[in-house]
């Protein structure tokens, strides 16, 4: 790795080792403090390599400089400040050293997914922590994924952070009655996350592969802990190899979304792909089905490409147990396209037109999909519809190609 590159990929996977660490040791009341230390350590990294050159082990002198930063910042505020002082004496008083160890980062990663992901503060303020916190994403990356300002996500944060310090939210492991509660609410940040990065409204950016690949790691997280290894968190990291598996075959490289129809399936991640069905075939133990069982089932069988009756049969019936099971108008959009593969294109837009989901894009883009061949006129239309209402550039060019290519 390049030396200019080293730097900011540290950042991105030591800062929230380093921060959750020293939240877990400080409380959730001294988030600032936890990440004024790790912003502190990779300044001293910035200000030092370039000059002295890189340490041998850049990762444990990260550590070793964060190590002595909190003790000289503890030293110096037990001698000069009563303020902050009572809220972590308590750890002055049992070992100036924080814990770096393999086993105690995991342990605060995990234990900081909990703490952030608590029902109290609004699902967007969960999201943006965990980018925080647990990502090491800036603020302006945040605002950019949430398509917001600096401002409105620092405001948002604060917030958040706030609630959890009013409510005293401990950095531990929820009880064994809180677990199954908790642990819902976890995956659903982690599948929002996953979301935000497979369906990017960046408008520059129709997929950013790093929140996916984010939210698979710390999924993983969860999957190494014994208690947390459920069959539904197997699913959502099932679902996740799936959907991750054809990210090279899903835009151009203008940036332009490839329809799975023609998508080149030799760029699909075979290894990725045989790793999600491994770990959909443990999420098949137990007695409960949740939609990520039935989301990854339905992403299992878009990895073979070859049409048949039966696959897009599979799928329709897949879709209509998770409509069952948990409503979703993009489920409910989704069906419709394996619909038309089964039933012809005039009952999948009898079932399309029902939905009237006026203001949504994906609504008109497949509308258009299903007039083209019997209608062009009318598919002309919605492809146009489907633009003005387009949030990405390289949507709108996308459709813009497909209004054009219609005479």
């Amino acid at each position: 790795m390049a030396e200019n590159e080293l730097i900011p990929h540290l950042f991105r996977t030591e800062f929230s080792k380093i921060c959750s660490v020293l939240v877990k040791s400080f409380g959730i009341e001294n988030f600032e403090l936890a990440e004024d230390i790790a912003g502190e350590t990779f300044l001293a990294a910035l200000e030092s390599w370039p000059y002295n050159g890189v340490p041998a082990n850049p990762v444990a002198w990260l550590y070793t400089v964060a190590r002595n930063k909190t003790k000289n910042y503890l030293i110096r505020k037990q001698l000069f400040s009563e303020k902050i002082i009572p809220a972590i004496k308590p750890d002055l008083n049992r070992n100036l050293e924080i814990d770096l160890s393999e086993k105690n980062i995991s342990d605060s990663l995990l234990q900081m997914l909990f703490a952030i992901c608590h029902p109290i503060i609004s699902a967007d303020a969960q999201i943006g922590l965990a980018l925080r916190i647990l990502c090491g994403f800036g603020i302006d990356e945040i605002a950019t994924a949430f398509l917001t300002s600096k401002q409105t996500i620092n405001k948002r944060l604060q917030r958040a952070k706030e609630k959890l310090r009013e409510k005293k939210i401990i950095v531990e492991f929820p009880t064994s009655s809180e677990i199954d509660s908790r642990l819902d609410n976890v995956l659903t940040t982690l599948y929002l996350l996953f979301s935000e990065g497979y369906y990017s409204e960046d408008k520059e950016e129709v997929i950013r592969e790093e929140l996916c690949k984010e939210a698979m790691r710390l999924t993983f997280l969860l999957l190494e802990n014994k208690t947390t290894n459920q069959p539904k968190v197997n699913a959502l990291y099932a679902l996740m190899c799936f959907q991750g598996s054809r990210f090279p075959s899903r835009k151009t490289s203008a940036g332009e979304i490839i329809l799975y129809d023609d998508q080149d399936e030799t760029l699909w991640d075979r290894e990725l792909i045989a790793k999600g069905a491994w770990y959909l075939n443990k999420a098949s133990s137990g007695h409960q089905i949740s939609k990520y069982h039935l989301e990854a089932a339905i992403a299992f069988q878009f990895t073979s490409k070859p049409d048949s009756y039966e696959k897009w049969e599979n799928i329709v019936q897949l879709y209509d147990l998770l409509l069952n099971l948990e409503y979703s108008p993009v489920a409910a959009l989704n069906r419709i396209y394996a619909l038309s593969k089964t039933k012809g294109v005039q009952e999948a837009i009898h079932e399309a037109e029902k939905l009237d989901m006026k203001e949504n894009h994906f609504y008109f883009a497949l509308l258009g999909e299903l007039y083209k061949s019997i209608h062009p006129a009318k598919a002309k239309k919605h492809f146009i519809k489907a633009r003005e209402l387009a949030k990405t550039e390289p949507e709108k060019r996308v459709l813009q190609k497909k209004s054009d290519n219609i005479f």
